[in-house]
């Protein structure tokens, strides 16, 4: 995974994976852009406070304020209970839908950016975030 000018300084547990970026910015380039869904795996900093910590409220107000910079919405979140398979112990699942692969693109430069990402670095430990179809919208209810 090679670094990304504008992930540069980003704690490595937060940085994107050049890889994939390159497939996003493939989608965004197509002429066939479409909505993309993220789901984010997060594990907190004991610094964070997760999830009343006064650190964690700031990452996700500032979350909260960038999404709609770029039309993305946070659809579902949940607190993680317990794992029943596997090694990755989290805190918070997010999925966050992006109205296409361009809008995520535009995370980084986006009013309210680089606030959001400062905090995400202080308050994150750890994430792994999955990109899905985001024109199915998940099942709730």
């Amino acid at each position: 995974m090679a670094a990304n000018p504008e992930d540069a300084n980003r704690p490595t547990a937060v940085r994107r994976n050049e890889y994939e970026l390159a497939i996003v910015r493939q989608i965004a380039d197509s002429g066939a852009d479409r909505p993309l869904l993220m789901m984010n795996l997060n594990r907190y900093k004991s610094d964070a406070g997760y999830p009343d910590g006064a650190l964690y409220r700031a990452y996700r107000g500032a979350l909260s304020k960038v999404l709609p910079n770029v039309g993305a919405k946070i659809l579902w979140e949940s607190s993680v209970q317990g794992q029943m398979v596997g090694e990755q112990p989290l805190h918070e699942i997010l999925a966050v839908w992006y109205p296409s692969h361009q809008a995520f693109l535009d995370m980084p430069t986006a009013k309210d950016a680089e606030v959001n990402y400062r905090l995400r670095g202080e308050a994150v430990e750890y994430a792994v975030i999955h990109r899905c179809d985001g024109q199915t919208m998940p099942l709730c209810g």
